[in-house]
C-alpha cells in the first residue's frame, strides 16, 4: 500500500515476510517481488545446493531458505532476488563505521541504488528474539527509512542522520547491505 507521500512506495509488515516488504520498498514497486517469486528463488538454491539434506516430512514447512507458512527468508534469497534485476550486494565493513559510505551522490547516477539492513528485533515482550530486513532508500533527493515496521516511511533530515542511524544499527550489532546498481 502506498504511504501518505504519494511519491512513496511502502509495504507493511506481514507475518516474518520482512524481505518481500524490504525488497518492494526498496524498489518501489508493488510486486517487484511476490512471495511466489521468493518461494522459487528459495527452491532453486535448494536444487543447486550440491550437499542437500534428505527430504523429511517438516521439510515442507522448514526449508533451507525460509519457512513457507511465515516467510522469514535468508540472505542468500536476498542476493539472488537482486541478482535478478541487475544488481549487486556488497556486505558493509563495520569497522569502518557508516562515514565510509557514499551517500551523497545523485540518484540518477549514484553506484548506491540503497540499502538493506538486517537488524536483531525482540518481540512480545522480549521472549521471541529474531532478525527482520529493512530498506532505506534515497528518493527524490531525501533519504528514507522504508521499515515494514513503520506506519509510514521515515524521512532523514539528511545524510548525517542517515550516517548516525547506520553507526547504531552496527552498534546494535545489525548488518548493513549496499545495493549497488552495476555488477561490476
Amino acid at each position: 500500500m502506498a504511504s501518505e507521500d504519494c511519491r512513496v512506495y511502502h509495504e507493511r509488515q506481514k507475518l516474518q515476510f520482512c524481505l518481500l516488504h524490504a525488497l518492494n520498498n526498496l524498489f518501489q514497486e508493488n510486486d517487484a517481488f511476490t512471495r511466489a517469486h521468493l518461494n522459487a528463488i528459495s527452491e532453486k538454491l535448494v536444487l543447486d545446493e550440491p550437499n542437500r539434506e534428505p527430504w523429511t516430512p517438516l521439510s515442507f514447512v522448514f526449508k533451507p531458505h525460509h519457512n513457507s507458512v511465515t516467510g522469514n527468508y535468508d540472505i542468500n534469497v536476498l542476493i539472488s532476488a537482486l541478482e535478478e534485476k541487475g544488481k549487486s550486494v556488497v556486505w558493509h565493513d563495520h569497522r569502518n563505521g557508516a562515514s565510509s559510505i557514499d551517500l551523497d551522490g545523485p540518484e540518477a547516477t549514484h553506484k548506491l541504488m540503497g540499502i538493506v539492513l538486517n537488524v536483531p528485533v525482540r518481540r512480545f515482550g522480549g521472549i521471541w528474539k529474531s532478525r527482520h530486513w529493512v530498506a532505506l532508500r534515497k528518493i527524490n533527493e531525501l533519504w528514507y527509512n522504508l521499515d515494514s515496521d513503520l506506519h509510514t516511511p521515515h524521512t532523514f533530515k539528511d545524510t548525517d542522520e542517515v550516517r548516525q542511524f547506520l553507526d547504531n544499527v552496527i552498534n546494535d550489532n545489525g548488518e548493513i547491505l549496499l545495493v549497488m546498481n552495476d555488477r561490476n
